[in-house]
């Protein structure tokens, strides 16, 4: 694949399907336990795993974690678990959380992840649904939450679902003793087991965010896992080669973050987990090489460390630095793609000098030793992209679904296009159709929904997405660029069409508008009306530290109506209308009373916008907005 520095003054032209070869295969008698095997078998002592204890990091290394593995699979095997069984996992990212997801591999089992901040009847659908036979807790909390779960769900009511808690401050049912009973099961017990399992059989059960519905169980196979962590472990040696480490503070119940954890673990990458509440610390002290994050990490680091420099006398010493950041990383574009010589020698000094006096702390604030930060989940904007890596920070942005077990396509350090998502994976191609959607065929694509097959095309239903030619219709919008890099610009079921017949995608418009420090989330309205308007959700945190600023105390109910809050809005709505025509452009907005939070049900798990919900949550706000 060529580079970036390749790239020719025609990459703005189109093409219509770009594809990777496979750069690493496997046999078909391997599963994900595979990869621990290999990695245990090359590197025995050398630290797997990084967990947090309260005297510090406690390394593991790849024979003590596989150890533990084996001991809580023999004890799930004692306990009655078969191959194929079951068995959810309700839990924030922990060294626990790995432990159990390979054990149950190792004894046959098909995990299966579910957000710890789920709701009781959405964990009892998944339960149901999935047929699961075991439950593992982070926490007695959590136990709670399952067995009301259980107990008040009329498919599940008479069930009998054993609940292992992942950590002792319950007592009673615990890794430890359910390991305990596992080592009178013989060794080629646990073989037959761990090797049930090939390429092409089952490995996990993961359920779809439920934007438009109720969620989907996506079925990933060993091949789709296993397959993917190899070849991203060949196409990316510089993000995951020797001597890498990361901390995982995102969910693992993400597909993303748990692809990226089983190829650490190929990979011989040390992992550590984090939460939000620790991170900063945890960071210091653990000092990763390169991040998983989604854009609104992005958004909260830059944000602060705007409001730290205004708070003192270095406010325009950091709007000066941010925008010579940006101007170094847009210059490097314009080398990459063949249309500039990159940063000039006045550039570069300038860039030095904010290097000492910004950028160095702002890396130093993810330990000093970070370099690249991988973004995922949702579209990162091209201003905070350059920002990061003009500071020091290299941001690869990546694009894909639960369906495309996550990433399908990447940037590299080697080719990076920022405002795309990069290009094909390896075993990977991504096709645009007629219409503008974004099909995609490979390695990571799922053998279909849990109940649902892989239906024909024209068939009713989510299945129909799976067409007869092995793609995978997304219902994403975009386009690639003649070097083979994707943009997405759109999600095909959001586009509004207008009482005027105009055809508007809501993404890019939101995204901008999220620029602003004010703005949490926004919501582009306009089906059916006679013009393109938002429904705009405040970030209270930034909020009170914009009141501040200006000497003054503001919640986000009095801010909706704040005449100072909406001309800072105005702008932004402003700025993020310069990129669309006049027809597409925000005429009217309307601050929401109220933060949007994943307990009012206004997000999913993974933090994405329910919108429907939301237009239905809102009915005064939007009648505001077109009443006028």
């Amino acid at each position: 694949m060529a580079g970036g520095a390749e790239a020719g003054a025609g990459a703005q032209e189109q093409r219509a399907e770009a594809a990777a070869p496979l750069l690493a295969s496997l046999p078909t008698e391997a599963n994900v336990t595979s990869l621990l095997e290999d990695r245990v078998a090359a590197t025995p002592d050398a630290e797997l795993f990084s967990r947090r204890t309260e005297a510090g990091w406690e390394p593991v290394s790849a024979a003590e974690f596989r150890a533990d593995v084996v001991a809580l699979a023999q004890g799930l095997i004692a306990s009655g678990l078969d191959v194929g069984d079951r068995v959810a996992i309700v839990s924030a990212s922990s060294y626990g959380w790995a432990l159990v997801d390979f054990a149950v591999w190792y004894a046959g089992g098909v995990p299966v992840p579910i957000y710890e901040t789920s709701s009781p009847s959405q964990i009892a659908y998944i339960l149901a649904d999935s047929g699961a036979r075991r439950v593992f807790v982070e926490n007695s909390h959590l136990a709670l939450t399952v067995q009301d779960a259980i107990s008040s769900s009329p498919e599940l009511g008479s069930a009998w679902l054993p609940i292992t808690l992942m950590t002792e401050d319950g007592g009673g049912s615990n890794l430890r003793s359910l390991a305990g009973p596992g080592f009178g099961v013989p060794a080629q017990e646990l073989e037959r087991h761990r090797t049930a399992a090939d390429l092409d059989s089952l490995a996990t059960l993961v359920y779809t965010s439920g934007t438009t519905g109720r969620p989907k169980g996506c079925e990933i196979t060993h091949r789709n896992l296993a397959l993917l962590a190899v070849n991203l472990q060949a196409h990316l040696p510089d993000v995951v080669g020797p001597g890498a480490r990361t901390l995982m503070f995102l969910p693992l119940a993400h597909v993303l973050a748990r692809a990226v954890q089983i190829t650490c673990v190929a990979a011989g990458v040390v992992v550590g987990h984090s939460r939000q509440s620790t991170l900063l610390d945890d960071l210091a002290t653990f000092r990763p090489t390169f991040l998983l994050a989604v854009p609104r990490v992005f958004e909260k680091v830059y944000a602060a460390a705007e409001e730290r420099a205004a708070e003192g006398v270095r406010g325009s010493l950091f709007e000066r630095a941010a925008a010579t950041a940006r101007e170094f990383s847009r210059a490097l574009d314009e080398e990459a793609a063949g249309r500039g010589e990159g940063p000039g020698r006045r550039l570069r000094l300038r860039h030095a000098v904010f290097d000492r006096l910004v950028y160095g702390r702002l890396r130093a604030a993810f330990g000093g030793r970070v370099s690249t930060i991988v973004s995922g989940g949702s579209a990162l904007s091209p201003s905070l992209a350059h920002f990061f890596r003009g500071a020091g920070l290299t941001v690869l942005e990546g694009y894909g679904l639960t369906e495309t077990t996550a990433p399908c396509t990447v940037n590299t350090p080697q080719a990076t296009r920022i405002g795309t998502v990069g290009r094909p994976v390896p075993g990977t191609t991504v096709r645009i159709d007629p219409t503008g959607e974004v099909l995609v065929k490979g390695i990571g694509v799922i053998r279909g929904y849990r109940g649902g097959g892989a239906a024909a095309p024209g068939g009713e239903g989510p299945a129909s997405a799976f067409r007869e030619d092995g793609f995978f219709a997304t219902g994403d919008l975009g386009s690639l660029d003649s070097d083979g890099f994707l943009t997405i610009t759109g999600r095909l079921k959001d586009v509004l069409v207008t009482a005027g017949g105009k055809n508007v995608a809501p993404g890019p418009l939101e995204e901008a508008l999220r620029e602003s420090e004010l703005v949490a989330h926004a919501v582009v309205v306009g089906e059916g009306r006679p013009f393109v308007g938002a429904l705009i959700a405040l970030d209270g945190d930034q909020l009170g530290a914009w009141a501040r600023r200006r000497g003054r105390t503001l919640g986000i109910a009095e801010a909706a109506a704040d005449p100072e809050v909406l001309a800072e809005l105005q702008q932004a709505v402003d700025a993020a209308n310069a990129a669309v025509s006049r027809a597409e452009s925000i005429r009217r907005f309307v601050v929401l009373p109220r933060e949007l939070t994943l307990e009012d049900g206004d997000l999913t798990p993974s933090l994405k916008l329910r919108r429907q919900r939301l237009v239905e949550s809102f009915p005064q706000e939007l009648e505001d907005l077109y009443s006028a």
